[in-house]
């Protein structure tokens, strides 16, 4: 079969569009025919020198897939779990033990052996995937395969921020940095949704208005604007409630100065960063909680399948790549030239 996949870690010209063997499914797997799958930061970051010494090599990057059931191997009741060949179907992006308390809490993001898709092991940037059985979920009505790739990391990721992490509740206000893109866009449609007042930040005049049209109150600039002091005279000098954080070290000054004394901010990652350092007083002073999130739980994921059937969230899809042009997707996003998300079409 057809794949990208990186020999070596470095920018977007490491990836390699190359015929590899294609997966077999093992006992309690299934075969999936891969049709889209979306780029995120984590596969940017991975393929990067910053994935040095934590990802194996070769590497298959992409953990958002969209496809269609090709098979199963031995000890699939394909009856039972309403398998056919040829149903549409999203992939869960992380695989887990299934034994811990964890896990038979319905906590899979938090099993100690959580493994996820292009990152400890080969993801869907390829035409084939063999995932386990539990890892198939629905595939939306109303939507084709682009769109279907577009939502599943992003919605799962800010929805436990907000739901599941900081436990937003209505008539909060909520600052999302980054609002443009994937964990952002779905952020903000995520908070709206719950019944908070949404303010929001891009670095972009131009995303303002796009960004509003997905349930932000006001946007700000923060290329230009002090986005701090902007929310909080939004809030009459009182600050938000809850900060949406995904960039870690360029961000973190801004996200404390915006948050109201009792105020939480939620951090899902590091794209800017790993490196932070605060006041500790002004943390014990004003009360603050620092909530770290990690993707989230299969019952959260179908979920958020339903709401987007119900058209109460919508992916925001950017732009489609061939998968052969991969190396120009990752470049793309790379360069933050997307609104939403960006994906390879297999």
């Amino acid at each position: 079969m057809k794949a990208v996949r990186y020999h070596e870690h470095g920018g977007p010209e490491v990836l390699r569009y190359e015929e590899v063997p294609s997966p077999a499914p093992g006992p309690g797997e299934v075969l999936i025919r891969v049709r889209a799958c979306s780029v995120n930061h984590v596969d940017l970051r991975n393929r990067s020198p910053q994935g040095a010494g934590r990802i194996g090599l070769p590497r298959i990057p992409g953990a958002d897939v969209a496809g269609e059931v090709a098979g199963w191997g031995a000890a699939v009741d394909a009856g039972a779990l309403g398998l056919r060949e040829g149903q549409p179907v999203l992939v869960f992006p992380a695989l887990s033990c299934g034994r811990c308390p964890n896990c038979l809490a319905g906590r899979e993001n938090a099993c100690p052996e959580v493994r996820v898709l292009g990152w400890h092991l080969d993801g869907g940037s390829a035409e084939y995937l063999a995932v386990p059985a539990a890892n198939v979920m629905p595939f939306p009505r109303g939507l084709d395969f682009p769109a279907a790739a577009a939502f599943p990391l992003v919605f799962l990721t800010a929805w436990h921020m907000l739901a599941a992490r900081a436990r937003l509740r209505p008539g909060e206000t909520v600052l999302v940095l980054g609002a443009s893109g994937g964990v952002g866009s779905s952020a903000v449609q995520i908070a709206a949704l719950m019944g908070a007042r949404v303010l929001a930040a891009v670095g972009d005049d131009a995303r303002k208005e796009r960004v509003r049209d997905l349930g932000a109150e006001a946007v700000f600039n923060y290329r230009t604007e002090d986005v701090a002091a902007a929310a909080r005279a939004a809030t009459d000098g009182w600050g938000v409630d809850v900060v949406v954080d995904h960039a870690g070290q360029a961000t973190w000054d801004v996200a404390l100065g915006a948050l109201a004394r009792g105020g939480r901010l939620v951090n899902c990652g590091a794209t800017t960063g790993t490196e932070i350092a605060f006041d500790l007083r002004e943390f014990y002073r004003r009360e603050l909680t620092l909530l770290g999130s990690f993707l989230g739980t299969r019952a959260e994921l179908r979920r958020i399948i339903a709401l987007v059937e119900e058209r109460r969230l919508r992916p925001v899809l950017d732009r489609t790549f061939p998968l052969a042009e991969a190396a120009a997707a990752h470049r793309y996003v790379e360069e933050r030239r997307h609104f939403g998300k960006v994906v390879l079409v297999v």
